[in-house]
């Protein structure tokens, strides 16, 4: 087989071997916008900007209490005229970030969830009003675990545990840090 041939060939299998390879395809898909939650969440309340930095003994504190690493130590937070609060997050699905909207109310007790953005390409059936229905009223009293408290979705089980794990950490930073900041 001649030195040209042989090239060809090599350049051929080279060629049909990417096409085989699997292609990652970004995806996210935009649901909300924070103006939007908002209105969704504290349909009557003005919400005052109030963003927080915890200290690492906040955070440590709350990895403790939630079993969960605190990945960012700013807390995108406004606050209720009745003293709730409206919380921006990201919890991570599978292999992406998911962004939430969380509303506790001055009790600490999770009023409702919506979800911002979801970036996977399966396993948003988190989006379901009736699974996310199953934080409401839940608080740092009670330790939620997927199977147990929140009920798992098949296909969407990391993403159902990651938004579990934030809501136990946003219940914990409620009860250690934002209840104690002055109204």
């Amino acid at each position: 087989m001649s030195m040209l041939r042989r090239r060809f060939l090599k350049g051929l299998v080279a060629t049909a071997a990417s096409f085989a390879l699997p292609i990652q395809l970004a995806f996210a898909k935009n649901y909300l916008t924070i103006e939007q939650a908002k209105k969704i969440l504290w349909p009557d309340q003005n919400l005052t900007p109030t963003p927080i930095t915890l200290s690492e003994a906040q955070a440590d504190l709350i990895e403790e209490l939630a079993d969960i690493r605190v990945r960012n130590h700013f807390i995108n937070g406004w606050r209720s005229e009745d003293g709730g609060w409206f919380i921006v997050d990201q919890v991570i699905g599978k292999h992406e970030n998911i962004d939430l909207a969380v509303a506790i109310s001055a009790e600490g007790k999770v009023m409702g969830i919506e979800v911002l953005t979801y970036r996977e390409t399966y396993g948003d059936q988190v989006m379901h009003p009736k699974w996310r229905a199953q934080f409401y009223g839940k608080d740092s009293s009670e330790f939620l675990k997927l199977d147990k408290q929140i009920r798992n979705i098949s296909g969407a089980t990391l993403s159902c545990r990651h938004v579990t794990d934030g809501i136990n950490r946003l219940n914990h930073t409620w009860s250690t840090v934002l209840s104690k900041v002055a109204r």
